[in-house]
């Protein structure tokens, strides 16, 4: 039973998750958002709402699907799969925010039209369905296959795996580097990004805009618009930062539908919080520091997990204490390159 995944108690669930997915996105393109527009704040509100609802649901399906019979020990694995999906979601959440700041530069940087970003991210979102699941389902199987045959080390025996120890080695460094590492982003030249190349290597790329298109004819020739460098540039930053969040969340569980539906759901909710929290951006300068804890952190958890394992409710409690903190400080503390700008604009 504890090695059981959802997959194989309850495989209906799959089903649900993808109609339930397909329909939002329906939903989201097709209706809500059929013309390009300016999303509004209240907008993003309910969107995100909307999202972390139905996360937040799922969750309590997870609990449920395991609570198979009621007994101790089927609550007590319920509520540590519930845990792992939680844990998952709120570090792939956290570090997603992360995006939010280069997503700001890219924009400014193409000077893409408010009206436009969201389309923008909604088919960013569509690569990262695609790029997550790769990555989600082939490391889980990776990870299986590099266990070492157990070994006497310290006088206990254990059974190391080679890629989680790299993993754990990765998150480390990547959350020493990335600490207080937050502007290293603003001068750079994102026409120049693979993204961005890419695309140039297909077609070749108009110098306007033509309002939400994606290619133009400009003297009888089809071009892409700058609009389509932008999705790349998105994609492929997107896949940078799933480098390192799609790591993190193996420290979590080895259940590869408990990682990818908890992933989907925090990407998916990713688009309406750039646009709740645009604006306000500032107010989380801190933040970026509490990340490279949480990283540091689930580093150190995969390097030491062949001897001491720290169960998913301790791991979601760290994870959500260094977030709040992270905030309360960023509001306590805000930036004072914030504060020098407002002063010279009065």
């Amino acid at each position: 039973m504890e090695h059981q995944s959802i997959l194989e108690l309850h495989p209906g669930l799959v089903w649900g998750f993808a109609v339930t997915v397909v329909i939002m996105l329906l939903l989201d393109l097709g209706v809500f958002n059929k013309k390009s527009h300016e999303v509004s704040s209240k907008e993003a509100t309910i969107w995100s709402i909307v999202w972390i609802s139905l996360s937040m649901i799922f969750s309590g399906v997870v609990y449920w699907v395991f609570n198979t019979d009621g007994t101790p020990e089927s609550h007590a694995l319920a509520v540590e799969k519930f845990t792992q999906y939680q844990a998952a979601y709120w570090i792939e959440k956290a570090l997603s925010v992360d995006n939010l700041f280069v997503f700001i530069l890219v924009f400014g940087f193409f000077k893409v039209p408010k009206f436009l970003h969201h389309k923008v991210l909604f088919w960013g979102i569509i690569g990262a369905l695609i790029f997550r699941a790769i990555f989600i389902f082939a490391g889980v199987g990776l990870i299986n296959l590099t266990y070492l045959p157990e070994m006497d080390i310290f006088g206990t025996p254990v059974k190391i795996n080679v890629v989680m120890t790299l993993f754990g080695l990765f998150l480390v460094y990547a959350g020493i580097k990335s600490w207080g590492d937050g502007d290293d982003d603003d001068d750079e030249d994102y026409s120049n990004t693979a993204g961005a190349r890419l695309i140039k290597s297909f077609w070749k790329v108009s110098d306007n805009y033509d309002g939400d298109k994606f290619f133009t004819v400009q003297k009888g020739i089809k071009m892409a618009t700058p609009l389509l460098v932008v999705v790349g540039v998105i994609e492929f930053t997107d896949v940078l930062f799933a480098v390192d969040s799609i790591p993190a969340i193996f420290a979590i569980s080895n259940d590869p539908f408990i990682l990818y539906t908890s992933n989907i759901f925090a990407i998916l909710g990713l688009r309406s919080l750039y646009f709740l929290l645009a604006n306000f951006i500032h107010m989380f300068s801190k933040l970026p520091y509490g990340l490279a804890i949480i990283l540091s952190f689930i580093g150190v958890k995969m390097l030491i997990a062949p001897w001491i394992h720290i169960p998913s409710p301790i791991s979601l409690g760290i994870v959500g204490g260094v977030l709040v903190i992270s905030v309360l400080l960023s509001v306590i503390f805000p930036e004072k390159e914030e504060e020098e700008k407002d002063k010279l604009e009065e």
